[in-house]
């Protein structure tokens, strides 16, 4: 009864403990100079762990950038050009070093600001003997689903309020140089049309000094 629910929650505890999914996560902010590159590095403590791997441009130029995932054996898993978001998984096929870089071969003058997160997935083998193992799979498995379900949710979220973050500096970018165009056409307008007001004066004193010299006959 009541001490046979409290070993069946203590096991339990402690399976979750064990067979919790162990992730190494790095969320950060890059800047990669015009004709530049930036590359950053994860380390995979063994084969066949999960490797996650999203960016999003949210500064400079046409919001995009050149990037390269290399494996510890600098062969190349990923090359994408011109992108301005991109989220992949992918399983290691091998451990070591994983390099992730960008380039901004494209932009001459402006650098670009990448925001960008790598996460490392690791699954522990799960070692108890039988009867706890079946003690997991009757009373574990919800719960792991549920905090599986969370943690995906979580992700989603902060993925599209990343995507609404670029959307919303390509916005504000497009208006910046829509007003700096019209500010242009405007002044470049304003131009021709004092240029040909001019002109035009002009022309009409040009008429009349040319009536006023003309000769006289006597009929």
């Amino acid at each position: 009864t009541m001490s046979v629910r409290t070993n069946a929650l203590a096991v339990l505890l402690l399976v979750l403990t064990i067979y919790t999914t162990i992730t190494d996560a790095a969320a950060l902010t890059a800047s990669v100079p015009q004709r530049g590159k930036s590359c950053y590095f994860a380390w995979v403590d063994q084969k066949y762990e999960k490797v996650g791997f999203y960016f999003a441009v949210q500064e400079g130029g046409d919001f995009d950038v050149d990037y390269t995932l290399i494996s510890p054996h600098d062969k190349i898993i990923l090359h994408g050009e011109k992108s301005s978001q991109e989220d992949f998984v992918f399983t290691a096929n091998e451990a070591g070093e994983y390099s992730f870089c960008f380039e901004n071969r494209v932009s001459t003058h402006e650098e670009k600001l990448v925001d960008f997160d790598i996460t490392v997935e690791s699954e522990p083998r799960l070692e108890l003997p039988l009867a706890k193992a079946a003690l997991l799979r009757d009373q574990s498995s919800p719960v792991e689903e549920s905090m599986s379900k969370i943690d995906s949710d979580l992700t989603s979220i902060e993925r599209t309020l990343r995507y609404f973050r670029l959307r919303d500096n390509q916005g504000y970018v497009l208006v910046d140089h829509t007003q700096h165009r019209i500010t242009r056409y405007s002044i470049f307008q304003a131009l021709i049309i004092l240029g040909v007001s001019v002109g035009q004066v002009y022309m009409v004193k040009y008429f009349f000094d040319r009536g006023s010299s003309a000769s006289r006959f006597r009929v």
